[in-house]
């Protein structure tokens, strides 16, 4: 089958030109946010986790060619899902660990957010911050000169929605 799952940036319809794009779920992943030594921003990665479901986009990948794709998501493995889809993750011991912090970029975590806004409502902005890990990891506010490659323009309510749900992700850790 020469379709993928995104559970991150892809789930932003703008960010991609795939065809067949369908909402879709998957059950024993979750997201995390990964530091590797690859990067110096964090990665959003999916991971297995029994018992956890999340949600995305389902997409065609055109006669098969997946160079633009893996190209798009180099430092990842592609993984055939039992639902059919490949997926991109980075597993634990990949790249090793970084020696050193790697903040999420805010023009990255928007990307994300306003594509599960648009896809599944705030209930799956909602769901997409309570299946997704790491949120421990420190946010470089980059709104101001976006370093994300597909960074997007956010509306005020849009950016608001974001930073309160990051508020509500701070307060559960504290």
């Amino acid at each position: 089958m020469n379709r993928f799952f995104g559970y991150g940036s892809l789930v932003n319809r703008q960010t991609h030109v795939y065809p067949g794009a369908k909402r879709m779920r998957v059950a024993g992943w979750r997201r995390v946010w990964r530091a590797t030594p690859i990067n110096h921003v964090s990665f959003l990665t999916g991971e297995p986790c029994e018992g956890s479901v999340i949600e995305g986009l389902s997409a065609d990948v055109p006669m098969g060619d997946w160079a633009a794709l893996d190209l798009r998501e180099t430092g990842y493995l592609r993984a055939k899902l039992p639902e059919g889809p490949q997926i991109y993750h980075i597993p634990h011991d990949l790249h090793g660990p970084a020696d050193g912090p790697r903040p999420i970029l805010q023009s990255y975590l928007d990307v994300v957010v306003q594509g599960f806004l648009r896809e599944f409502g705030e209930e799956g902005v909602a769901r997409f911050f309570d299946t997704t890990a790491g949120w421990e990891t420190p946010i470089r506010n980059d709104r101001g000169a976006p370093e994300y490659p597909r960074a997007q323009t956010l509306s005020a309510e849009e950016m608001a929605l974001v930073d309160r749900y990051v508020e509500r992700m701070r307060q559960r850790r504290a």
